[in-house]
Formats: structure tokens, C-alpha cells, sequence
């Protein structure tokens, strides 16, 4: 289990601060998803729909690039 979670409804980490997925979390979770990267995809593109619902103030552009824009 991993302290680097998100604190709902902002989306920070729970562990650092920054915004989720931080850096940590985001090491964790390429390891975690190693070999399978659709389904982090998919995890990932939920987590997105999510927090746009939580942040419906904040651009798309930039919730896309936070969520799915570092992923390989």
C-alpha cells in the first residue's frame, strides 16, 4: 500500500503534497502496471474522469497532461 494516494476531492498526494499522481506515485504505478500498460491506461483515464469532476474548473488540457500526458 502505498502512502502517495490521492486526497479526494483536490487531488493532491497524501504523502508529499503534490498534485496526484506525484512523482512517486507515478514510479509506483509503471511498476505496478509493468507489461501491462493498456491497463494503466485505462486506470489511469479514470482517474481523470474522476478528478474532472472534481475540478471541472480546471482545464482539460492540463488535467490530460496530469493524468495521461506522462505515461509512455
Amino acid at each position: 500500500m502505498t502512502a502517495h494516494g490521492p486526497v479526494l476531492p483536490i487531488w493532491t498526494c497524501a504523502g508529499c503534497g503534490a498534485p496526484w499522481p506525484c512523482l512517486t506515485r507515478r514510479r509506483e504505478l509503471l511498476a505496478e502496471y509493468a507489461g501491462a500498460r493498456v491497463s494503466l491506461s485505462i486506470y489511469m483515464a479514470s482517474r481523470l474522469v474522476s478528478a474532472t469532476q472534481d475540478r471541472g474548473w480546471e482545464s482539460a488540457g492540463v488535467l490530460h497532461r496530469r493524468f495521461l500526458g506522462w505515461l509512455p
